[in-house]
């Protein structure tokens, strides 16, 4: 992996004890296969097409590339949910500043995949404090392919300052920019590694990838997600949540309860017209073509999510 000695100036990363030489990555250099998916995805990195929403005092959604970041700005400084891509940390530290923050001092990431937690390869190295699921931590060190259906990501390991620094298993408990805040694994849903994070006191919820409201239900089948563990994560989710609470989804706008409900019913819809196919003695092609997601999830052109459903039940 090249590095690049970069200034940073002090203004943006208040994280930093004295303005001096942080050695980062070079972040315009790719594994094999990296850039074609970016670019499929129309990933320009272009900092003017970074927005954000204020869905709470000192609470923001910033929307940019890639997962939804939710920050938290406060007296232990600044908490951001995931982490985006490095290519864009000075537009982020920029909005972030704007916003009344000074760097980020914290990331509690939703999962391992790059479009959440590339990020870290850049506030890792300028001294975040980094959270995430013990799964989602050996990913990080190991890398894997994430099969996409159509191409498939090689994300690469993290340098050691990107990886995840505090780990948990089931649950963990955090206080800080006077939140009380739990981190709660359900088991395998869309990865093995997910996490949910609760905001007790703001009554705010990131469900990470549980739920993607701007596209299509994704699951890494192929590193042990499953449908399945979807829709049972996200009924934990519901009984954790009222009608008031803010939801933050994966990618897609802002959400609240009955928002995630009518998901999640779509995805026990699917479930079920799959479970009937396969009762029917229906092969795993014969599936695929019928596609019993069409009429409940568009997707265009191919089954995606039922061919995502179909590995984690062990017919692909």
């Amino acid at each position: 992996m090249m590095y690049l000695k970069k200034i940073i100036p002090c203004s943006l990363v208040a994280i930093l004890l004295s303005c001096s030489e942080v050695k980062l990555p070079d972040f315009d250099v790719y594994a094999e296969g990296q850039k074609e998916v970016l670019d499929a995805f129309g990933f320009t990195f272009d900092p003017s097409l970074i927005r954000h929403e204020t869905i709470e005092e000192d609470f923001h959604v910033i929307f940019g590339f890639g997962g939804n970041i939710l920050i938290s700005i406060g007296e232990d400084g600044v908490l951001a949910i995931d982490s985006q891509f490095p290519q864009i940390y000075e537009a982020l530290l920029a909005k972030i500043k704007s916003l009344g923050g000074s760097g980020i001092n914290h990331i509690i990431n939703t999962h391992w995949h790059f479009d959440h937690a590339d990020g870290n390869r850049a506030f890792g190295p300028l001294g975040a404090e980094i959270y995430a699921h013990i799964n989602s931590l050996n990913y990080m060190k190991s890398g894997a392919s994430i099969n996409l259906v159509g191409a498939v990501y090689p994300q690469q390991p993290y340098e050691k300052e990107a990886l995840a620094t505090v780990t948990y298993t089931d649950t963990l408990d955090l206080n800080l920019n006077g939140q009380t805040i739990k981190l709660m694994n359900f088991g395998p849903a869309h990865t093995t590694g997910d996490t949910v994070i609760y905001f007790k006191e703001a009554n705010i919820i990131h469900t990470g990838d549980l739920t993607n409201l701007d596209g299509l239900p994704f699951i890494d089948a192929d590193n042990g997600g499953t449908l399945e563990g979807m829709i049972s994560s996200l009924y934990r989710v519901l009984e954790l949540i009222d009608d008031d609470t803010i939801v933050v989804p994966g990618h897609g706008p802002v959400a609240d309860k009955d928002t995630i409900k009518s998901f999640l019913m779509k995805l026990v819809a699917v479930n079920n017209r799959i479970d009937a196919l396969i009762d029917e003695g229906k092969s795993a092609q014969e599936i695929l073509e019928i596609n019993p997601a069409k009429e409940i999830i568009e997707e265009v052109p191919f089954p995606i999510l039922v061919n995502r459903a179909l590995v984690g039940k062990g017919l692909l």
